[in-house]
């Protein structure tokens, strides 16, 4: 009996020795996760499709949130400095992001999902008809590509040039952050560039692929998986776009004019031949003057406009107005700088993409 007493004293010992051990295991495997901070709903998502299992993503600026206005917390503060990675946009959009990283003391990766991009200067990115500025080579005439970034003490990398994608980030980081991401702009308004550059997915190629470089350094061993992860994405990315393509094949350009709340889809303007005019200019923070609004309105009567939409991160009371005094139906809502929540018709970026194509193109006149 004392023989059996002691067994199972024994297994019972046992037992909560194993269970101990995976206690203590759940934190070591939760740690073992890339902690990546992305600064909008946007990036967010793209991150978590690039890293899958591998990454634990927060994403600042939420769904439906607008950028323009956000306000970082103590508590966003605390995730970027617990973060082994930071993902941004760039090109002014984030205006408050160099405080952010300022008062969290990071030191870690970042990736400035931009670059690379063929960038469009704000206030002519609406129109479909403007050149692009390839490669940002107009930024190099104005800005000193040897400048440092007092915060980090390191270069950042030249934003402006072509990269090799999986290697870029191997070198020293030129500035960006001071030219772009808001230092100059006092957080109201992006300056002389549109940043809004996901909405063409041609850009959003290269946001994936800069991802994955990021991923790749902060976390060398699961390199080939974010590699692999990426380019199945693309995959995904290259099938949207031709989707996106037929959808507008058979409306005239002539009748391809929209009216948005603001000047958020000049990248979308170029890849389907669109033109977007807008009240306010690239930033919510913006004020329509009173003689835009008009010349919207008298263009809207001389040419017959009829597609008038709202968006989730813009006052809709303006465009409303605009409806009223014309009679344009306002076509639905378009996702321009947050996606909706995860049960809404935008809750991933792809899902963003194709809702915004197809209400423009149902409100355009495309057939079935």
């Amino acid at each position: 009996m004392g023989s059996l007493r002691y067994s199972s004293k024994q297994g019972l010992f046992g037992v909560l020795f194993f269970v101990a051990l995976w206690l203590i295991a759940l934190p070591v495997k939760a740690a073992d996760k890339v902690k990546v901070v992305a600064t909008f709903s946007v990036l967010g998502d793209l991150v978590k499709e690039v890293g899958q299992e591998h990454v634990q993503v927060k994403t600042l600026v939420g769904a439906d949130g607008d950028a323009h206005v956000y306000q970082p917390s103590p508590r966003d503060a605390g995730a970027v400095a617990k973060a082994d990675l930071v993902v941004l946009n760039g090109l002014g959009f984030e205006g408050w992001i160099e405080r952010l990283l300022e008062a969290s003391h990071y030191k870690g990766e970042q990736v400035v999902a931009t670059t690379g991009i063929k960038v469009l200067k704000s206030g002519e990115a609406g129109h479909h008809d403007d050149d692009h500025h390839d490669d940002h080579d107009d930024h190099t005439d104005h800005h000193d590509e040897k400048h440092h970034d007092d915060h980090h003490g390191e270069k950042y990398h030249d934003e402006h040039k072509e990269h090799g994608h999986d290697d870029h980030h191997d070198e020293k980081h030129h500035d960006e952050h001071k030219e772009h991401a808001g230092a100059d702009h006092h957080g109201h308004h992006h300056g002389e560039w549109d940043p809004h550059a996901w909405h063409s997915i041609n850009n959003a190629v290269i946001y994936v692929r800069n991802i994955a470089a990021g991923l790749s350094k902060a976390d060398p061993a699961h390199k080939a998986d974010y590699q692999r992860n990426a380019e199945a994405y693309i995959a995904k990315l290259h099938k949207l776009e031709h989707e996106i393509e037929h959808l507008f094949e058979d409306i005239p350009e002539a009748k391809r004019k929209v009216i948005t709340p603001h000047d958020a889809f000049g990248y979308f303007a170029h890849a389907y031949h669109i033109d977007f005019i807008a009240p306010q200019g690239t930033s919510t923070e913006s004020e329509a003057a009173a003689g835009d609004v008009a010349k919207i309105i008298r263009q809207i009567r001389a040419e017959n406009i009829s597609a008038v939409f709202i968006e989730n991160v813009s006052d809709s009371r303006l465009i409303e107005q605009i409806s009223r005094e014309t009679g344009a139906t306002i076509g639905g809502a378009l996702y321009s700088d947050a996606l909706s929540g995860a049960n809404g018709p935008a809750g991933t970026y792809l899902k963003m993409m194709r809702h915004n194509a197809h209400t423009l193109a149902d409100a355009l006149g495309h057939k079935d």
